[in-house]
């Protein structure tokens, strides 16, 4: 089936879609008539009652769907050819390579992603305004030739003639996915919806994946079939960095009560340092009936099938297409943090990881662990000392139950809950003292370290005092090697009393 089949049938069903509402809100209507003109048959009442709630739980989600929403201002920055008149420049070119007009406006981005959009009326047989957004993390990542790519792919889909059907298609996926949210009261009208939205979305998809496959025969005709597979590979490699960014990275913000200097660059040194891990992520990915995108391994092929095309290397970064790059960041990435995290100091990543993970894993263990073994061994003032003696003397129960009872959770195993605390207090007290420092590492988790740069591996030397108690000079002479005493009592507890 063509590409131009499978969007006349994706529109079909979508028309079908409002045809399905129509008739289900049309035999609600005669069921509420029939049993208004013959009220006799109160047991029918019920199932009255259910379809005429089912029939307005549709149209208020057509309704909601309904309202036309434009593109959120807030997002990205609007940059016009005298802002950035080399990109603009860029894309009128490349435009006319791929026989299609320029946007009529172009963004930058936070994301990593490009995309393009066209606002549309009459189910897209009208345009009325283009958009392009370029995410401007792809620019520190990628050459010029790999950002002619990815833009030629983008304006192929005007070429192409794809964006025409994006605005009724997504609004169309909106209309189901609320149809079917506002129907969980009614499960057999429910099912009958989920029923038409699988089919709908096996059938759009299917539509948005062979242009997909057609856009990157535009980004192969622009720049190469070398640079279009580079770019693409990038593009995905960069898309799960920037997830485990945000899940691995960004979160310690919080802990560190500190935001980093450099948004991007810290993203650019994740990509260097664990690109393996991020490629494998794209290449393992396989493709779904209801993904928009083929994956990448069948995008490559698709690729490597194409004739190749005689262009120009250029090996320049692609934020050379700006104006001033790092201008271009820091702005953008101005617009994305929070007033509160715009009031936060702003730290160089290996400042901030130190603190974070300080603040996340040690400080508390510190101060709750001596606290704990100070009240049940009597001592005059909570020390690392004291909570050795504790330990020492088998009296490990009553230090979980004191750690219970300040917060912390052990799940019944008395001996874990004392190791991990007993662990961290350690890193704890060596980090106080100024003798170890969690060390940033973009290859992997952060490392406590000492002043030469070797690490300090303080959890084998605790297992061994938790399971023999006896071993605790080992401890001792783990902390006696880095000039730390024993009765040593840290500056955070000095007024915890």
């Amino acid at each position: 089936m063509t590409t131009t089949l499978r969007a006349v049938l994706a529109l079909t069903l979508l028309a079908g879609f409002y045809v399905l509402v129509g008739l289900v809100i049309a035999v609600a209507v005669a069921a509420d008539v029939l049993f208004l003109t013959h009220p006799s048959h109160l047991a029918a009442l019920k199932g009255v009652i259910v379809l005429t709630v089912a029939a307005l739980a549709l149209l208020r989600a057509l309704f909601v769907v309904g309202r036309k929403k434009g593109v959120d201002d807030s997002y990205g920055r609007i940059v016009g050819p005298q802002d950035e008149p080399e990109l603009w420049q860029e894309v009128t070119a490349l435009a006319g390579a791929v026989g299609t007009a320029p946007p009529d406006e172009i963004r930058l981005v936070p994301d990593v992603n490009a995309a393009v959009m066209e606002e549309t009326s009459w189910l897209g047989l009208r345009a009325t305004r283009r958009r392009m957004f370029v995410g401007l993390p792809l620019l520190g990542l990628l050459t010029r030739s790999e950002i002619r790519s990815v833009l030629g792919h983008e304006l192929g889909h005007y070429s192409g003639s794809h964006t025409r059907l994006g605005q009724p298609t997504y609004r169309g996926r909106v209309a189901l996915i609320r149809t079917i949210g506002g129907l969980g009261n009614h499960p057999f009208v429910q099912r009958l919806f989920v029923w038409y939205a699988k089919l709908y979305f096996r059938i759009s998809e299917a539509v948005s994946r062979r242009q997909e496959l057609e856009a990157d025969e535009f980004a192969v005709r622009i720049a190469g079939r070398h640079a279009a597979s580079e770019a693409l590979t990038k593009v995905h490699i960069a898309g799960a960095a920037w997830q485990a960014y945000g899940s691995e990275y960004l979160p310690l913000i919080g802990a560190a009560k500190a935001r980093p200097t450099e948004l991007y660059g810290g993203l650019r040194h994740l990509v260097s340092g664990q690109r393996e891990r991020f490629l494998n992520e794209a290449n393992s990915a396989e493709t779904s009936p209801y993904d928009s995108h083929p994956s990448l391994p069948d995008r490559l092929a698709a690729i490597a099938r194409l004739p190749e095309s005689p262009v120009h290397v250029d090996d320049r970064p692609a934020a050379t297409v700006l104006r001033d790059p790092a201008a271009a960041e820091r702005a953008v990435e101005a617009d994305i943090w929070s007033d509160e995290a715009r009031a936060l100091p702003a730290l160089p990543w290996d400042e901030l990881v130190a603190r974070a993970m300080y603040n996340g894993a040690n400080a508390e263990a510190v101060s709750d662990l001596l606290v704990a073994a100070q009240r049940i061994g009597g001592a005059p003032e909570p020390t690392l000392g004291g909570a050795f003696a504790a330990v020492t003397a088998g009296r490990i129960p009553e230090l979980a139950a004191g750690l219970r009872e300040l917060g912390w959770q052990g799940n019944g195993d008395d001996r874990g809950l004392v190791e991990n605390v007993l662990t961290r207090a350690v890193q704890g007290v060596l980090i106080e003292t100024g003798r170890a420092r969690w060390t940033l590492s973009w290859a992997g988790p952060a490392t406590l370290r000492d002043a030469s740069g070797a690490e300090v591996v303080v959890k084998d030397a605790v297992a061994r005092v938790i399971a023999d108690p006896a071993a605790s000079g080992e401890l001792r002479a783990l902390l006696e090697h880095h000039g730390v005493p024993a009765e040593h009592r840290p500056a955070l507890l000095a007024t915890q009393q």
